[in-house]
């Protein structure tokens, strides 16, 4: 049964999303001060996080930051509704989707349920195609660990990041739209934001650091560009 835990202050909120996320099989655990968030982040296992970005001793973009510096556990924001630089801030901190208040609660379920469901397919999909390692000059991308070697050193990614590197990697070369990884990775349950993947690809780049492997072809999208290698030790 996945573990999740809210992090927010409305005392309001925490009892009806438990009742409700237990409904689809998940377990909902909460605190109402960052610091106690992130010491249940660290005493315990959990498969996502949902963070609130008003917040008391640090607002959500700070909390972010601090889980992004321990963990690579999927992140979702609660955001003000019609706040596009809340989500753009969120989606460049770390976090990996973002559902604007007011919220109904089956939105926040279905979101959370994508990116745990991403996360286990993952594995499976890599096992299917017998191709658990893609190794490159310099890049290592093992799908079934779920783990990227840079010049034999681990690089941490986020679930997302690493599901749009996988993604690119699959077809070294081949250009893919925005609006083509926005429906490869987050499904068709999520509205379309196309800021989002130049944001993720920012990051990602800047991770992968010195490797130039991430293309950007104007008007077109992105793809990897990496000669084939031997693996990283």
């Amino acid at each position: 049964m996945p573990r999740i835990l809210l992090i927010d202050d409305d005392e309001h909120l925490a009892a009806p999303l438990t009742t409700y996320f237990a409904r689809f099989g998940c377990t909902l655990d909460s605190a109402k001060r960052p610091s106690e968030g992130i010491a249940k982040l660290r005493a315990g296992h959990y498969d996502a996080a949902i963070l609130d970005v008003m917040l008391p001793e640090m607002d959500g973009f700070e909390l972010c930051r601090e889980i992004r510096k321990e963990s690579d556990i999927p992140i979702v924001m609660l955001t003000a509704r019609g706040e596009v630089m809340d989500r753009v801030v969120g989606l460049e901190l770390g976090a990996d989707d973002y559902v604007p208040k007011p919220f109904e609660p089956r939105e926040l379920v279905a979101r959370v349920q994508t990116i745990l469901r991403r996360q286990r397919s993952a594995p499976a999909a890599a096992a299917a195609t017998n191709a658990q390692l893609r190794v490159f000059d310099g890049l290592s991308i093992d799908l079934d660990r779920r783990q990227v070697m840079r010049h034999g050193e681990r690089v941490e990614l986020t679930g997302t990041e690493f599901d749009l590197l996988a993604l690119l990697a699959g077809e070294p070369g081949k250009v893919f739209s925005r609006d083509d990884i926005l429906n490869r990775l987050r499904g068709h349950e999520a509205e379309l934001f196309t800021r989002a993947v130049d944001i993720v690809v920012s990051r990602l780049r800047k991770k992968l650091e010195p490797l130039d492997c991430i293309k950007t072809l104007r008007n077109a999208g992105y793809a990897l560009a990496v000669a084939p290698g031997e693996p990283s030790s």
